[in-house]
């Protein structure tokens, strides 16, 4: 997800999904119903790997009866990047007959240290309020003791979209920056001549920011495996970021040595690199950017980038109630071995990335549709 420091909306048990099936624990010998996933239409963007791991994962389930449970999914927001999140985990419970919901932030604060304290106490609620599991979207290590202080108490809990590696969470559910990174990197490697040249980087080298700045060197690292200079240009969304951007990529694109081959925006404001390369006077030079903002959509319509790449944000919502539906049901063990061809290692899912070549953009809107995602949702 992209850095913010805005958490505004409150959402408080955004929707609750309650099915009558998941009301009641069955009696010893009873069949349960088996758990049935509404069908996913068939897209060429379809992420075939991550829905062969859910038939699977509810294949193995269904073998023995199925108990219901009680799931709270914890989001740093409801709005925007995160309504697809919001959207796909209400229909997973939905389908698994869970008693749960999906909560926002409990009250609008422009502090950041105040929006991390008031999300441990949301942590602590949902324990108080009998969930036996926990999707967590943390703000980062803070977050730790409220985390573990949970599974104490028996709560299984899976982190997504950002993790804290250092609590006892079972497992951690999203993009891997430093491998979306590369995959980025790999689809403007594809376009560049062979070296020697310089790819500019629209990306992060402020250490405080550790998601940012795996995306970035994973990037980095492809193109100086392949011989090429690089150039980082720290992103900002302050006042004023994007015209200082746009001023020194446009200085370098005007002055680099060896000259600037390709260029690479590695967040939502990617689209700064086309409007770098306009001023400069440098229109053919390839550009690829992330995420699906419309202005970065604008420029691929107009063929200034080349391809975009996209989070797989709804995934990431629709797996995590399944995740803890397998980790009480068939047990941590053996939901882990199911999801081991999404893993990278022994508590990492990966969700990967959409990538959008320019040619492809109403074929990826279609694709949106279809799992009832607004484009505009998806671009944030």
């Amino acid at each position: 997800m992209k850095r913010i420091g805005r958490w505004g909306m409150t959402a408080l048990a955004l929707t609750l999904m309650t099915a009558a099936c998941g009301s009641t624990t069955p009696d010893a010998g009873e069949d349960s119903t088996p758990i049935r996933r509404a069908p996913t239409p068939d897209n060429e963007f379809t992420p075939a790997e991550l829905e062969a791991v859910l038939d699977n994962l509810v294949a193995e389930i269904n073998k023995s009866s199925s108990r219901p449970m009680q799931i709270t999914v914890l989001l740093k927001d409801a709005t925007g990047f995160w309504a697809p999140v919001v959207r796909a985990a209400n229909r997973a419970l939905g389908e698994l007959g869970a008693t749960g919901n999906v909560i926002g932030p409990v009250a609008q604060t422009d502090d950041v240290d105040e929006a991390e304290r008031l999300q441990n106490r949301q942590i602590s609620q949902t324990v108080e309020d009998g969930a036996e599991g926990l999707g967590l979207a943390p703000f980062n290590d803070i977050q730790t003791a409220a985390v573990d202080e949970a599974v104490a108490k028996g709560v299984h809990v899976v982190t997504l979209d950002t993790d804290v590696a250092s609590s006892k969470r079972s497992l951690f559910v999203g993009t891997l920056d430093k491998a979306a990174g590369a995959a980025a990197g790999k689809t403007l490697l594809a376009m560049l001549p062979p070296a020697p040249g310089t790819v500019i980087i629209h990306g992060n080298v402020d250490q405080a920011w550790s998601n940012g700045m795996e995306r970035t060197q994973g990037a980095r690292d492809v193109f100086e495996a392949a011989g090429y200079e690089v150039l980082v240009r720290q992103s900002t969304w302050d006042d004023g970021g994007e015209t200082e951007d746009i001023a020194w990529m446009k200085a370098e694109l005007e002055a680099a040595e060896p000259p600037v081959v390709g260029m690479i925006g590695l967040f939502d404001i990617s689209y700064r690199c086309a409007m770098a390369a306009d001023a400069a006077g440098k229109p053919d030079i390839p550009i690829v950017a992330f995420d699906f903002d419309p202005k970065t959509v604008d420029y691929m319509r107009q063929g200034r980038i080349k391809a975009t790449h996209t989070q797989r944000q709804y995934y990431q919502g629709y797996l995590v109630p399944y995740i803890l539906h397998g980790i009480k049901n068939i047990g941590l063990d053996a939901t882990r071995e199911i999801l081991a061809p999404q893993m990278v290692d022994d508590v990492r899912v990966n969700t990967g990335l959409d990538v959008v070549p320019a040619d492809k953009i109403d074929a990826y809107n279609d694709f949106l549709d279809s799992l009832e995602v607004d484009s505009l949702e998806a671009s944030q």
